[in-house]
Formats: C-alpha cells, sequence, structure tokens
C-alpha cells in the first residue's frame, strides 16, 4: 500500500470537521446518557476527556499549519486522539461521531506503513461502538463486533483501494500536465531562438544583399556605362584632331550614340538596384510582371504560375527570389536562345519553392567561365543569394536540352 492520501476535502473541513464531529458526539452522548447506563463519574470522565480532545484540535491545528503532511508530531496525535475516542466510545456508544475522524485523517497524516494500523485501530472503536459498546457481553455480542470489525476493514480497504487508485491517476494526470508544461515551454523557447534566428538571418542577409548589389552594380558600371564614356572620349579626341567636317560629324553622331547607350545602361542599373516591383505589389504579383515585361522585351513566350496557398513573404525572402529570377531570365535572354521560359512559384508549407525552366541550348554547369561562377552575379550570385536566408539553389542542365533552376528557400511570414 502506498501512502497517498484520498481527494483532500475542502480546506474548511480541516479546521472545523473535527470540532463538530466532537460537538455531535458531545449531543448524542448527553441525550442518551441514562440510555446506557452512564454513571456520574462516567460524565465526568467523559467531559475531561472532551476537553482533552478539543484542546488536542487546537494543538494538532497549530502543527498542521507549520507543517503540512505526515510527520512524527502529527502521527503521535493521530494515535493519542484514537485514544481519546476509544475511551470516550467505552463511556458511551454515541462518541463514536468523534472517533469517525480517524477514517478520513489516517491517510493524510500517518506514514504509509502506520496507515493500515491507524484505520484497523479506528475500525476497533467503531465495531464497538455498532454493537452497544465496549466490552460486548456475551459469544453472541463478540461474534457480532468481530463480525462488524472484519466488515469495517473490509469496507475500508476497498475505499482506500479506490482512493490509492485515483490518487494514482491525479498523480500521472499532474505528471503529465506537468511534462506537457515543460515540453510546452521548451518548444517556446525553440520558438524564440529560431525567430531570433530568422531575424539575425535577415539582418544578415540584407547587409550581404548590400554588398552584392554594390559590387554588381561596379561591374555593371565598369562593363557598361565606363566602356560607353571610353568610347565617347575616344569618338570626341577623333573629332578633336580632325580638320575634316565630315568625319567630325559622323564621329560626333558616334559619340552621342554611344552616351545614348551609357544613358541607357545607367537607368537600367539604377532600376534594378532596388527591387522596386515589391514596392506596391506581393512577391506573386511582382514575379507576373517582371515575367510579362521580359517576355515583351525579348519577344521570348513566358509563363508565369503560382501553385499552394499565398502567403505575405518577409521583405528579404521576396527581394531574393525576385533577384533570382531577374538574373535567371537575364541569363536565358543572353546565353540560352530560349524559345520559351516558364517560372512557377509554389509555396509549400514552410518552404518557397522557385522553379525557372528554358527550352535553350542548355551548359554544362562545371564547365561555366570562372568570372560567372566567382563574381556574383551568375549562378553562384544566385546560390549565394538563396543560401543567406538558409536556402538553396540547384541547377540541371545539359547541352541541347535546357536549363532548370530550382530555389528552395524558408517561408518567414511578414510579420508587420
Amino acid at each position: 500500500m502506498t501512502n497517498t492520501a484520498p481527494p483532500e476535502p475542502r480546506a474548511s473541513f480541516d479546521s472545523w470537521g473535527p470540532y463538530a464531529l466532537l460537538v455531535t458526539g458531545v449531543v448524542a452522548a448527553a441525550l442518551s446518557a441514562r440510555l446506557v447506563g452512564m454513571g456520574r463519574s462516567a460524565v465526568i470522565a467523559s467531559a475531561a476527556l472532551v476537553a482533552a480532545g478539543a484542546v488536542l484540535q487546537v494543538w494538532w491545528g497549530r502543527v498542521k499549519r507549520r507543517r503540512p503532511g505526515p510527520s512524527r508530531t502529527g502521527t503521535c496525535l493521530y494515535f493519542l486522539r484514537w485514544a481519546l475516542g476509544f475511551a470516550l466510545t467505552w463511556l458511551n456508544p454515541f462518541f463514536a461521531f468523534y472517533a469517525v475522524t480517524g477514517y478520513y485523517t489516517a491517510l493524510r497524516e500517518l506514514p504509509r506503513r502506520l496507515v493500515m494500523p491507524g484505520l484497523f485501530l479506528t475500525a476497533i472503536t467503531m465495531a464497538g461502538s455498532e454493537v452497544g459498546g465496549m466490552l460486548p457481553h456475551g459469544p453472541i455480542l463478540w461474534t457480532g463486533f468481530f463480525l462488524v470489525l472484519v466488515v469495517n476493514m473490509g469496507l475500508v480497504s476497498v475505499f482506500t483501494r479506490f482512493n490509492e487508485q485515483e490518487q494514482d491517476r491525479a498523480r500521472v494526470q499532474a505528471d503529465t500536465i506537468a511534462e506537457l508544461g515543460r515540453t510546452n515551454a521548451a518548444l517556446q523557447q525553440a520558438l524564440d531562438e529560431n525567430a531570433a534566428l530568422h531575424a539575425q538571418l535577415l539582418v544578415q542577409a540584407r547587409e550581404a544583399g548590400v554588398a552584392d548589389e554594390r559590387r554588381r552594380l561596379a561591374a555593371e558600371i565598369h562593363d557598361t556605362i565606363a566602356q560607353g564614356l571610353t568610347g565617347i572620349i575616344a569618338q570626341l579626341q577623333v573629332v578633336a584632331n580632325t580638320p575634316d567636317p565630315d568625319l567630325a560629324r559622323e564621329h560626333v553622331g558616334r559619340a552621342m550614340d554611344l552616351a545614348r547607350h551609357s544613358l541607357g545602361e545607367a537607368r537600367r542599373s539604377v532600376h534594378n538596384l532596388a527591387p522596386v516591383a515589391l514596392a506596391d505589389d506581393g512577391l506573386p504579383e511582382a514575379l507576373r510582371k517582371t515575367v510579362g515585361e521580359w517576355c515583351e522585351r525579348t519577344g521570348v513566350r513566358a509563363e508565369f504560375t503560382v501553385t499552394g496557398t499565398t502567403e505575405q513573404l518577409h521583405d528579404e525572402v521576396s527581394a531574393t527570389l525576385l533577384r533570382i529570377v531577374q538574373e535567371a531570365l537575364s541569363n536565358a535572354s543572353r546565353h540560352a536562345a530560349a524559345t520559351r521560359v516558364g517560372v512557377t512559384l509554389s509555396f509549400m508549407g514552410d518552404e518557397v519553392v522557385l522553379d525557372i525552366r528554358d527550352d535553350g541550348r542548355g551548359f554544362d554547369p562545371l564547365a561555366v567561365p570562372q568570372r560567372t561562377r566567382t563574381g556574383g552575379f551568375g549562378l553562384d550570385g544566385m546560390r549565394a543569394r538563396a543560401e543567406r536566408i538558409a536556402g538553396s539553389l540547384t541547377v540541371e542542365s545539359e547541352a541541347g536540352l535546357g536549363t532548370a533552376l530550382s530555389a528552395r528557400v524558408p517561408l518567414v511570414r511578414d510579420e508587420r
């Protein structure tokens, strides 16, 4: 048997219950004193024992407030109260109203090894009261006493077992709830840490993106605008050194054409410096417009598709995927000689997948020129963009069979 208490009574019963039972026993004993043959000495003894019981209960209440649960002092007080109840019941069986308190407190007040002895002693007192008082007179009453004692102990054992099972279930439930609380706390901590890591990752992605845009803009200025300006200077030098008006006009015209071309390149670079397509639209609409504009500009058939439930993505995620599409389309128009391009944006649970396919000439990914692979503006540039937000980029291509790019990034929602 385990030392488990039955479901706790209300706190108020622990304070006034024993007093109420004692008063009930006193009233019942007073009304039945003549019926059971109590003499003057028995009445005086009962009064003294009742006073002792009241003092004992006051003392016990103070002990329990300081130290709830089983204790050595509580054990002594329990058996002392049993002795008072037994003596009172001996004097008048109706004092069993007070003695029955032992049934309700044994499981809470006694250590495990003394629970059954305490209940057994209380059952003896109750059995003596139920057969008319102690001591039973004659074999019939003694037989009745033992039968009632056996029945009392049987009922006590059954109800005690039920209480133990209920307490076991309550303890398991409490442990489960506590474990669930700890698990939820750990999960919340992990979610908080994950959110913090996402925030840190996006900050790093923003900083790295700024550096990438600077390098990209520097490369574009060097490859387009700077070369155009160099050509303009060369044409103007010819104009300055030739006395032939016709030749001068020809070179001035070339210089003007180079200037217009350089101005267009400058405007394109500024336009691509920031993802202005995301200023007013979400990622799906921005990609749709980007693909449509590219289609009109190049004359290549292009289709855009969205699958899954559309989510409002974090700015860095949207900007990264938009840049990857812009770079992939730029590569397709420059190198692929494709007649058809397909772009698919898929929302798949906790990640976003961007697929770009073309039917162009294809290539060997391992044979990409070193400048494109390391300069930050080709395949490695797109791969770096994806990896900065904990994503990945895969490339499948073969000469004559087209190219397929697939970028997978975490689905980070915009919490604003």
